[in-house]
């Protein structure tokens, strides 16, 4: 499988900010949609992006907490949006519509780990219903507005897209249900659409792009109990986070989302997986979690998922 998986040499790197990534550019008159953009790295992508002069709509499912956490930020608008509720997802984008904008960015930020088995709308698995279907939902039905000729959509995946690819068998885990391995299927579902998305919209000059964050210790972790983050070397007993895990600030989370939402390095790029402020190469056989996993970037398979995405949700924008 040929690949545009490969470092470019942005001159960036893991501890890069998202204010360093942007850096002599210029967003004003720009408008960018984030999703969860009231939390964690969302939060941090929010303020970054307004800084260099974005107006920033930050969709919500607890919209009184968005606004208390956007307090203070200029050019950011809070609306409701549930991504694990299609009607909430369709009642959003006809808002958004209905208000004759058209958009410039689009980050995919929102999601949920880990969490215990929970099912949504007509039965599916939480996981990948929010993190994938809400959001497959939320761009197919906000494409009127996406600007030609120069848009990006940037979706949030993760370094645990390497613990399961998509299971097309048991897509909502009718049985054996995991946490972790469901999770990594969303993320791998993440990869996918970028993958798709990019190969629907370049003719119109809108380009795709996924990405791991890095690790990062934000709200995401809510599932998890203490226990467990200890156990896995993420935190000591007192909750302080432990060095050797090797986890990013933040503002260094952030920062490669808004490098693929904004970087001219990337022009006349898309499709790709990105990492550390540059894009990723495939990960290495011998199965070492870095890089990206060639399931997650594989063509048939973004296709078949978009298809099926398509079927799930009744929204498909490119039929």
């Amino acid at each position: 499988m040929t690949t545009a998986q490969h470092k470019i040499g942005s001159g960036f790197g893991a501890h890069s900010t998202a204010d360093d990534v942007l850096q002599g550019v210029d967003l004003t008159g720009k408008l960018a949609i984030v999703t969860g953009g009231y939390s964690g790295l969302g939060l941090e992508t929010t303020r970054a992006l307004t800084k260099a002069g974005a107006h920033v709509v930050v969709p919500a499912r607890r919209p009184a907490a968005a606004r208390e956490a956007v307090e203070g930020i200029e050019g950011v608008e809070v609306d409701e949006l549930d991504l694990g509720d299609l009607d909430s997802v369709r009642a959003f984008a006809e808002r958004f519509l209905a208000s004759g904008r058209s958009i410039d960015i689009v980050i995919d930020n929102a999601g949920i780990m880990a969490c215990p088995e929970t099912r949504v709308g007509p039965g599916w698995e939480a996981q990948f219903a929010t993190n994938h279907l809400g959001h497959f939902a939320l761009v197919n039905r906000l494409w009127p507005a996406i600007e030609p000729g120069g848009a990006r959509i940037v979706s949030v995946s993760s370094g645990a897209h390497h613990i399961s690819g998509i299971r097309w068998d048991d897509l909502h885990w009718r049985t054996g249900y995991d946490k972790w391995e469901a999770y990594g299927q969303a993320k791998t579902a993440n990869v996918l659409f970028a993958v798709h998305l990019d190969r629907l919209g370049r003719e119109s000059g809108v380009r795709a792009f996924a990405l791991h964050p890095g690790g990062i210790l934000t709200p995401l972790q809510r599932h998890l109990a203490k226990e467990e983050m200890v156990e896995r070397g993420w935190i000591d007993e007192n909750g302080n986070p432990l060095n050797p895990s090797g986890f990013k600030s933040p503002q260094e989370g952030a920062a490669t989302q808004v490098w693929a939402a904004t970087s001219p390095q990337l022009a006349g790029l898309g499709g790709v997986y990105c990492e550390d402020c540059d894009i990723a190469e495939v990960a290495p056989a011998d199965g070492e979690r870095t890089g990206v996993r060639d399931y997650a970037i594989d063509p048939e398979q973004a296709a078949r998922l978009w298809t099926l995405s398509a079927e799930l949700t009744g929204v498909n924008a490119f039929a």
